[in-house]
């Protein structure tokens, strides 16, 4: 999988905080749950793939590992 960058976590109580900034912290939690789920589907259907190719290249066959292929966290 893709590397992560380890910073600093930021806790929030949120019983002390207002129903707005409540909100966001929930909908931000939310968005990334979404992204990681739609990264491991991704990861999980190249891995039913026999071969993949990209642009022409094969970066995946049979039991050779995968080559020329990875995915940088934003």
């Amino acid at each position: 999988m893709g590397t992560r960058k380890k910073g600093k976590k930021i806790q929030i109580n949120l019983l002390e905080v207002s129903d707005v900034e409540r909100s966001k912290a929930i909908e931000k939690v939310k968005e990334s749950f979404r992204q990681k789920i739609a990264e491991a589907k991704l990861w999980h259907q190249l891995l039913e793939l026999e071969n993949i190719i990209v642009n022409g290249e094969t970066v995946y066959c049979g039991d050779c590992r995968l080559t020329g292929l990875s995915l940088n966290e934003i």
